[in-house]
């Protein structure tokens, strides 16, 4: 089975790919992955996004500063990512949004600060939003809601199917990860059944998360397939069919043509 993949989230600035990045990456068009969107997650992530995306035909970038890394926020910060925002190969701002999991993060009320700064910033930009959403799904759309303007996708989606019925009734997207092929992956589950597929799109959160059954491994995009396949079931139609309209998803989504 041969597959054409969208793998719309991979942080390839992270460290674990630093032994042989090149090697991985240079790899991808050969197990099927057409297309990449590295997200930064800080200044430092978020440049070497915009760097790699020059480097490699299939790999874009978007640009960020995701709430666990929002502790020294300034208004130059905000300056430097509207400036990496205007590179040739940034198809939307993010990784940004609120992670209320873990209690040494930044405090709550300065992780909407800059949520809502680069809601601001995609919406000046006209550029779309990746919004990460642990723990903190009210206040994160109540931000949404404020920005009607801005469109944005989810990503490794983890709330409940009615909230991702209502981000796409605002017209947004929901991404889902290897999440999907865990035995314990109850809501995932539940959610990529109720959403539409031409709503959906598929993402490794590489390094991280990687699917059965490669789970506890590092992840990379080429392990995209499973989770395709996994949505596939979930939707009863073809993998092949479910990485077609991911992909097209995908495209529309960022804007990439060609």
């Amino acid at each position: 089975m041969s597959l054409t993949l969208f793998d719309t989230h991979a942080h390839y600035d992270a460290r674990q790919f630093d032994p042989d990045r090149d090697q991985v990456l240079s790899a991808l068009p050969g197990q099927g992955v057409e297309l990449v969107v590295n997200p930064g997650c800080d200044l430092a992530s978020s440049r070497k996004a915009v760097e790699l995306a020059g480097r490699y035909p299939f790999l874009y970038a978007a640009v960020g500063v995701h709430p666990e890394d929002c502790g020294d926020w300034t208004q130059g910060q905000l300056d430097e990512l509207r400036a990496l925002a205007g590179a040739p190969r940034v198809v939307a701002v993010g990784e940004i949004g609120l992670d209320y999991y873990w209690k040494e993060n930044p405090p709550r009320e300065l992780q909407k600060q800059v949520f809502r700064a680069q809601m601001a910033l995609a919406q000046e930009l006209d550029l779309p939003v990746i919004v990460h959403d642990r723990e903190a799904h009210g206040d994160s759309m109540d931000i949404v809601r404020a920005f009607p303007g801005v469109r944005g996708v989810f990503h490794c989606f983890s709330g409940s199917a009615e909230l991702a019925l209502e981000l796409v009734a605002l017209g947004w997207m929901i991404s889902f990860t290897g999440v999907l092929t865990y035995q314990n992956a109850r809501r995932a589950v539940e959610a990529a059944q109720a959403v539409p597929l031409e709503r959906i799109m598929i993402e490794t959160d590489s390094p991280y998360m990687a699917p059965v059954p490669h789970r506890g491994k590092r992840n990379h995009s080429g392990y995209t397939a499973h989770i395709c396949e996994r949505l596939a079931e979930l939707k009863g139609i073809t993998p092949e069919e479910c990485a077609r309209v991911t992909l097209e998803n995908g495209r529309n989504f960022f804007g990439i043509t060609g």
